[in-house]
């Protein structure tokens, strides 16, 4: 067995703990450990010169990364005007209007936001551009960014009626 393999095993429950902590679920842990142990096993017997602990660590956290861009993906305007053409058909007359006052609930909730909010909340989770990008046209720090799209979600979740669910990180998976 290779050294990082070997050195991956040694330390799997101590990745495990660091993983649980920082992410805040044992299922996204035991997910991202589970990518890091297919990375390894795709290197073949290459080894870091320096603390290969730190690296197999970073390792995990970038599947991790990985894995929370992959599961956050939204459908782009055209792909959801597609699908409700497509769905339309299939549904009866009560749940297309449900969901059409929904949509028109969503954008009045946008239109209510102060513009930067707005403009945020539009460009990371519909464009799915980076919060350093973000942070970048606006003129704002990486923080502020995350304050300000905490911000517009929470008023969306709330003009919509609905609990908002954290997606990553400590508390994740349990309405805010």
């Amino acid at each position: 067995m290779s050294g990082l393999r070997s050195l991956f095993l040694d330390h799997y429950e101590g990745f495990r703990k660091r993983l649980r902590r920082r992410l805040g679920s044992d299922d996204l842990a035991l997910d991202a450990l589970q990518e890091t142990w297919l990375r390894v096993e795709r290197m073949g017997s290459s080894e870091p010169q320096r603390n290969p602990v730190a690296y197999l660590f970073r390792m995990a956290i970038n599947a991790a990364t990985d894995q929370r861009i992959a599961h956050s993906r939204v459908l782009t305007g055209a792909e959801v005007e597609a699908l409700m053409d497509e769905a339309a058909d299939h549904l009866d007359p009560a749940t297309v209007a449900f969901s059409q006052s929904e949509m028109e609930a969503l954008a009045a909730a946008l239109r209510e936001l102060p513009e930067r909010q707005r403009a945020i909340l539009i460009a990371a989770r519909i464009e799915q551009q980076p919060i350093d990008s973000i942070a970048d046209q606006h003129g704002v720090s990486s923080r502020m960014v995350g304050k300000d799209l905490k911000k517009a979600l929470q008023h969306c979740a709330g003009r919509l009626d609905r609990p908002l669910v954290q997606r990553f990180g400590p508390g994740a998976g349990k309405p805010s």
